[in-house]
């Protein structure tokens, strides 16, 4: 198995081990994190009803740093949770360290208002 495959492998399991643990309710939904190597996505979902309520992505966003642009896409989604009146959340950073990108969507979303 090439180390790539071998790195997905191991983040899907870490990933599925905080699953485990983190629900996201109607009245705290999930906020979910995804980095790709161009990219990062968040979205908040209701677990009980299997549904996005509301969902952010950097693709929008056109100049930046890949910091700069995680900060802008956490508080995107804060901006939009306000707007559904969401402000309580469960974080899934979804097998990714909370380091770098992750980090900084977290904090830029706590800064928008979101509590977790």
């Amino acid at each position: 198995m090439d180390s790539r495959k071998q790195k997905i492998l191991k983040r899907t399991r870490k990933h599925a081990r905080i699953r485990s643990r983190v629900k996201g309710t109607t009245e705290r939904p999930r906020l979910s994190v995804f980095v790709s190597n161009r990219y990062m996505y968040a979205q908040i979902i209701d677990d009980e009803m299997m549904k996005t309520l509301v969902a952010a992505n950097s693709k929008e966003i056109k100049t930046g740093t890949m910091l700069q642009k995680a900060q802008e896409v956490g508080r995107l989604i804060a901006k939009k949770a306000k707007e559904h009146k969401l402000d309580k959340v469960v974080f899934d950073r979804g097998g990714f360290l909370y380091s770098g990108k992750v980090k900084a969507i977290a904090e830029a979303a706590r800064e928008g208002g979101l509590i977790f």
